[in-house]
């Protein structure tokens, strides 16, 4: 039976050891609580509440027991929780949710509540423990993205509708022009198309607010993301060469967010690469985390491009003439950093441009410092090809 020591310990060693659980429970800044099963009485309470809510702790060890109090919250439930207990179902032990408590100035205050029920030795429920976080500044980071999500899709897609309204009436009226100008209209409506088809699959404030958002606690096994990337390239009619190392059967992180970055990076180097030559895609294990690189055998980033390449709305020389809004590895970059990662450029010998995506493992240690655009020599494979200098986005 799994049982552990309640906070209300006896003797001077059970009093320290609750004064560490108490100080680790607060370092963060959240609110720690704990209440006697028996009685549903207020054992502690972090002072900081009356900061959250406008309430001393003895304000609300006072009202506990009132079911419309501030904090009923904290131990709503409990009774059940503590008879399902005792009947052998032991699946809520420990709860997450979200709640709003009701403050003292009379606003709702939006928190989340870890409890968990603490046993004695014979499996007995004796305290219920645990912490209030306030979620007031998450809740406003979503808010702000969303709000700048809508921002940024209004501005991008209004002059968008113009240029597409504007580029019909030029085709529905243009019987008499020449082919290489109905050409060009043609060209300009398809690129309008890819842009509104862009802010729908990149920027629109859902998407982004997904994207941008604290990672969720899920998973995705890297040599799925890899092979997903390869069906990528092999769909666009080219050659994909899967290389994987020692990878572990599954990475934490925000599965979309992954796949539209390397969707990103496989997008590119096919624009950039030689129909004839193999995209390259490699997985491996690296510095207490994983490495996701996609290569091609282009013509390369020139050196003085190099350092501006993640920049929003940078486009190479190179790209004069192909699709694109310059916001591409921007995102591919930002994507990556949310899930505390690097992305980076490497120029591989004898040519073309490699992107790689550090990711840490659960329990790694600090990011590597994110090193400036590099050349690094590799293995040449079949296929490699000597290129120019030249490149991107």
């Amino acid at each position: 039976m799994n049982c552990s020591a309640s906070l209300d310990c006896s003797g001077a060693a059970g009093a320290e050891l609750a004064e560490q659980f108490r100080v680790i429970a607060e370092i963060g800044g959240d609110i720690a609580f704990s209440i006697d099963c028996a009685s549903g009485a207020l054992r502690y309470l972090s002072p900081a509440i009356e900061q959250l809510l406008g309430y001393s702790p003895a304000d609300i060890a006072a009202q506990l027991g009132d079911p419309g109090s501030a904090l009923a919250a904290l131990c709503a439930g409990m009774p059940e929780r503590i008879r399902r207990m005792r009947g052998g179902d032991r699946s809520r032990l420990r709860l997450v949710r979200e709640t709003e408590l009701r403050g003292a100035h009379g606003y709702m205050v939006p928190v989340e509540v870890i409890s968990a029920l603490l046993c004695d030795a014979a499996g007995e429920p004796v305290t219920l423990v645990g912490q209030v976080r306030d979620l007031s500044p998450r809740r406003q980071r979503e808010a702000e993205r969303k709000r700048f999500a809508s921002m940024l899709n209004h501005e991008f897609r209004t002059p968008l509708s113009t240029i597409d309204g504007a580029v019909q009436r030029l085709e529905a009226t243009c019987q008499d022009a020449d082919e290489p100008t109905r050409q060009r209209y043609r060209k300009i409506a398809l690129a309008t198309d890819r842009l509104i088809a862009m802010l729908d699959d990149y920027l629109s404030p859902d998407r982004m607010a997904e994207i941008g958002g604290e990672r969720k606690p899920t998973s995705v096994a890297p040599r799925e993301l890899l092979d997903e990337a390869a069906a990528q390239v092999r769909a666009a009619g080219r050659v994909a060469s899967v290389e994987v190392g020692e990878l572990p059967d599954a990475l934490r992180c925000e599965p979309d967010g992954m796949r539209l970055a390397l969707k990103i990076l496989v997008d590119n180097a096919i624009a950039f690469s030689p129909e004839a030559t193999p995209i390259l895609l490699r997985g491996r294990l690296a510095a207490s985390g994983i490495e996701l690189a996609v290569r091609d055998h282009g013509a390369g980033v020139p050196l003085d491009e190099q350092a501006r390449i993640f920049d929003k709305f940078f486009r190479g020389r190179n790209a004069d003439g192909l699709p694109g809004s310059g916001l591409g590895l921007y995102m591919a970059r930002a994507i990556v950093e949310v899930h505390g990662g690097v992305l980076n450029l490497v120029s591989p010998a004898p040519g073309g441009a490699e992107f790689r995506i550090w990711l840490p493992l659960a329990g790694a240690g600090k990011t590597p410092a994110r090193p400036a655009a590099s050349s690094e020599p590799l293995p040449q494979s079949a296929g490699d090809a000597p290129a120019a200098t030249g490149r991107h986005k």
